[in-house]
């Protein structure tokens, strides 16, 4: 027998279908997922992670379709393309199932089976889907399983916009590749995320990808934390330490709010960056380092040039490629979608029984401004989800302005955090919002750090960013 390997996720309402696959599919998957109904599909897509979909075209309840099998194959292959479908059917939808393989899906699978038959089409279709994954390239995981949803959970979800369509394109022919890339775009748009399939993608997948928030390390342990340091180096150091360029070594380098590091100490990082070698705080050896940078800000680096607060060299260096992540107000119709994958998460760890959205509850999503993007829709879709009484998420659910403008200023402190909002707007603007903090809570770091939704780290380089 061929070994093991592969998930699959069977979604099929029959009880005994269900149970006769869990017993059957072991001998052939590594992990076998059943559910019921595509009520929870997206929960599952995103926290199982699987090759192959087994899916059946009909279930209990109807949708304005007319079928279901055909309606969610198309939503799995736009969620999730590289996992493939196979469609499970009776005799009479043979027809439709031909329709489904025109749309995608894989192969399909008429009831009653034959169980080497069965067995031939999802383990090509497991083949297929692990190829164009790169699990199969190297021993070991392989391109999801790396991935860390941070914005939406395990998965990217990159929803059918048309800028977001070209960063997949742009992704696809970068991703295998060892160049540098920028990646801008508002606080919450899912930067990081976006770092992470990069590296998923990437023939440096089986080793680590190292996250560093520069804008949160002291000017004191910049050097420290990215190149080492040796025992002995300062007070404190009572063994050698790797810094994060040699813990990132064979894999991927993401610095996060690049623009944040303070123009003297640019020079370091240029240099590093251009070696590719470091020398740790305090000892004489240069260390090679074989990494992949990924950077990220949501400032105008352009600008902070022109103004001589960040080195020319160091912003050409680092943007041989540039993706700029579009805020969610120009993906309207990625909004929805988004909230239906928070809902089904949220409603899983709170144990919750909903299932949808309301249209105009619906529509009061994609009518609002998110400034704070990706981040501040979950945490919309979070809060309602426990506070909500009803089978689906209703507009009294939702504590927003029906104008559009869902992030105000209460008694309480801001609605959303600092770092879940965007200060496209100017820097000014974040300024003032830090300034405004430490007045209300007389300074007090650690009060105004959570009145502000941030770390007290971060909230320390802000304050000396804008020099308060």
């Amino acid at each position: 027998m061929a070994s093991k390997k592969g998930k699959i996720l069977i979604v099929d309402d029959n009880a005994g279908i269900r149970r006769t696959l869990e017993i059957l599919l072991p001998m052939h998957f590594v992990e076998v997922k059943t559910i019921p109904s595509p009520a929870t599909l997206v929960s599952s897509l995103e926290q199982f992670r699987p090759d192959v979909v087994l899916l059946d075209m009909n279930f209990n309840t109807s949708i304005n379709t007319g079928n279901e099998g055909l309606y969610w194959a198309g939503e799995i292959k736009k969620l999730v393309p590289e996992v493939e479908v196979v469609l499970f059917t009776a005799y009479a939808d043979i027809a439709l199932a031909v329709e489904g393989m025109k749309r995608g899906a894989f192969d399909f699978i008429v009831k009653p089976w034959d169980n080497d038959k069965l067995i031939e089409v999802l383990t090509a279709a497991r083949d297929k889907a692990r190829k164009a994954m790169g699990r199969d390239a190297r021993s070991g995981s392989g391109m999801t399983e790396n991935v860390i949803p941070g914005l939406t959970g395990n998965l990217m979800f990159w929803g059918t916009s048309k800028p977001m369509a070209a960063i997949r394109k742009t992704l696809e022919k970068i991703a295998p590749t060892d160049a540098t890339v920028l990646i801008t775009g508002e606080n919450g748009t899912g930067k990081d995320v976006l770092a992470r399939e990069i590296h998923a993608r990437s023939l440096r997948s089986g080793k680590p990808m190292v996250a560093v928030d520069a804008g949160a390390i002291t000017e004191t342990l910049f050097e420290s934390e990215l190149f080492g340091h040796v025992k002995g180096a300062f007070t404190d150091a009572h063994a050698d330490h790797a810094g994060k360029f040699e813990q990132a070594d064979g894999g991927t380098l993401f610095l996060d709010e690049i623009g944040n590091i303070p123009l003297h100490l640019q020079a370091k990082l240029l240099r590093v960056i251009q070696s590719r070698s470091v020398v740790r705080v305090g000892g004489t050896l240069a260390t090679p380092v074989n990494i992949r940078l990924i950077c990220a800000t949501n400032m105008d680096l352009e600008a902070l040039v022109r103004e001589g607060r960040f080195r020319e060299d160091l912003y050409y260096r680092i943007n041989t490629v540039h993706l700029a992540l579009p805020p969610l107000r120009e993906r309207k119709e990625d909004i929805v979608p988004l909230a239906q994958i928070f809902l089904e998460r949220f409603a899983e760890k709170y144990h919750r029984s909903l299932t949808g959205i309301e249209p105009d509850a619906a529509a009061l999503l994609t009518g609002q401004h998110w400034s704070g993007n990706i981040r501040e829709l979950q945490n919309v879709i979070e809060k309602a989800v426990i506070l909500s009484e009803a089978k689906n998420l209703t507009v009294k659910d939702f504590q927003l302005d029906p104008s559009g403008s869902a992030l105000r200023m209460t008694d309480g402190g801001y609605q959303g955090s600092l770092d879940a909002r965007s200060f496209y707007h100017s820097e000014r603007s974040e300024e003032s919002m830090v300034r405004d903090a430490m007045e209300r809570t007389d300074g007090n770091i650690s009060a105004a750090a959570k009145l502000l939704g941030v770390s007290r780290p971060t909230l320390y380089a802000k304050l000396k960013k804008y020099g308060l």
